[in-house]
């Protein structure tokens, strides 16, 4: 087994075919991305699908007014469900795919979707595991939308940011918040500040620290 087969074998343990990961590594071409780079933008059309390897990826949905909404992140030993749905229906993206953190991925042409769905057992599975789950986390942005307050919505956000970043100090802008939010910079600054006499953050130049009584 080859290094590429071996870390693949690690981040994508579903992955149980060796033919598979032979075609994986035979088919797909590796890319790199540096942070804010923009990977695919509405209205175009999805030509591989994206295998993370370290990084991270987050997709964004555009109203018709340029204003952005948090849908997901696609992490390393992800994949975008998006892709996958307009690689199968060979349509336009509908969503924004912007690099979160420098970014290391294997990128599969999307002529391979359906012959590798049919062709290995553990892919379909993958497949349909992405789906479920990124339709779980919107049924969540939904139900935060539709039911939660934006400083509640904005503190669970810190909490995400923070766990993935794995660190007590998310590195963001309020206004990288404000679009993830779909809200306006002010609006998130004002919030901060209010966080913050609240004694639940603590505010620096595009760092905010959370504290132990969040």
């Amino acid at each position: 087994m080859t290094a590429l087969q071996t870390r693949l074998k690690q981040l994508f343990p579903d992955f149980t075919e060796v033919a598979l990961l032979q075609a994986i590594e035979q088919e797909a071409q590796l890319v790199r991305l540096t942070q804010d780079e923009v990977l695919i933008e509405p209205g175009q059309f999805i030509k591989n699908i994206p295998l993370v390897l370290s990084g991270m990826l987050k997709i964004l949905r555009e109203d018709d007014d340029g204003h952005e909404l948090l849908l997901y992140y696609v992490r390393p030993g992800e994949t975008c469900a998006m892709s996958l749905t307009c690689c199968s229906v060979d349509a336009k993206s509908s969503v924004r795919a912007v690099v979160e953190e420098d970014l290391e991925m294997l990128t599969i042409p999307v002529r391979f979707l359906d012959q590798w769905t049919q062709e290995f057992r553990s892919f379909k599975n993958f497949v349909m595991f992405t789906y479920q789950k990124r339709f779980d986390e919107l049924l969540r942005t939904i139900d935060g939308i539709a039911f939660q307050k934006l400083d509640e919505r904005l503190l669970a956000l810190l909490r995400e940011k923070q766990r993935l970043q794995a660190s007590p100090v998310v590195q963001a802008t309020h206004q990288e918040l404000a679009q993830e939010l779909n809200s306006s910079r002010e609006v998130i600054s004002r919030l901060l500040k209010q966080m913050e006499k609240r004694g639940m953050v603590s505010l620096s130049r595009n760092k905010i620290a959370l504290l132990h009584i969040v």
